[in-house]
């Protein structure tokens, strides 16, 4: 498999010989408000560019999969590029309605158990943040990707560490977790995907996956840099298991 990190969560996967966009959020640089009650309230969104043009990161892909509706998951430039035709995966009726209504016509709600071209994707489930906030944020999902040719890849989404995501590591054994990682957070609720303490509760429950680190630096309500994740994962000597990947960057396994 390849794993090419786009920008914020979004990903380019390709995986038994089938390419998946995930999570595609493709507006230029400073084209959205900045995310309210949160830092850096003087920086609209998205905070960086593009690392390559939409051409090339839709190029020849056979699948999206929409963890979640929030705007740096899903935007209306995502809406506009992809052509109206292609496979969409959502993690539920309310998301099928919503990308219906934006013009899309193949659209199916991931299941426990949903194939698609011999790949099997498994939803799983993720809290986005922790108590009060778990309300505001609403539902979202992750994915695991099974293969007979290939390791099993876990894409965790917008969650923070608890018992849901331990069961997944514990029940499928991904060998290769992506994990969104730029501890972003309100002003008040604390954590709404993982910090560094929740990266490294993956890695104690993975020691011996890939862990990759992406969701960083792309929005203004990030609290953790990828310099600070990268001192505190050399520092638990564990540098080795976690990539804390930059914009375009792409590893191979």
């Amino acid at each position: 498999m390849n794993i090419q990190l786009i920008r914020n969560a979004t990903l380019v996967v390709q995986f038994a010989g089938k390419k998946f966009l995930i999570d595609p959020f493709l507006a230029e640089k400073g084209t959205y408000p900045p995310f309210p009650n949160s830092l850096r309230q003087d920086q609209f969104n998205p905070l960086v560019s593009l690392p390559i043009s939409i051409d090339k990161i839709i190029d020849n892909i056979d699948a999206v999969i929409v963890t979640h509706l929030h705007l740096d998951h899903w935007d209306d430039a995502a809406k506009e590029a992809l052509p109206k035709d292609i496979k969409m995966f959502v993690q539920n009726e309310e998301d099928a309605i919503e990308i219906k209504n934006a013009g899309f016509l193949n659209i199916e709600v991931l299941q426990q158990d949903t194939v698609f071209e011999g790949i099997q994707l498994i939803k799983t489930k993720g809290e986005h943040g922790r108590g009060e906030i778990l309300n505001l944020a609403g539902q979202v999902c992750g994915v695991v990707f099974k293969h007979p040719t290939e390791k099993t890849l876990y894409v965790a989404g917008d969650t923070v560490w608890y018992e849901g995501v331990q069961e997944v590591i514990g029940t499928l054994k991904p060998e290769i977790i992506v994990v969104n990682a730029g501890d972003n957070q309100f002003l008040q609720g604390g954590s709404l995907v993982m910090g560094k303490e929740d990266v490294y509760e993956v890695y104690n429950a993975a020691p011996n996956a890939k862990i990759l680190a992406v969701h960083m630096e792309a929005v203004n309500h990030w609290t953790l840099s990828r310099e600070e994740l990268r001192i505190f994962i050399n520092e638990k000597g564990i540098s080795s298991n976690i990539l804390v990947l930059n914009d375009g960057e792409s590893y191979s396994f």
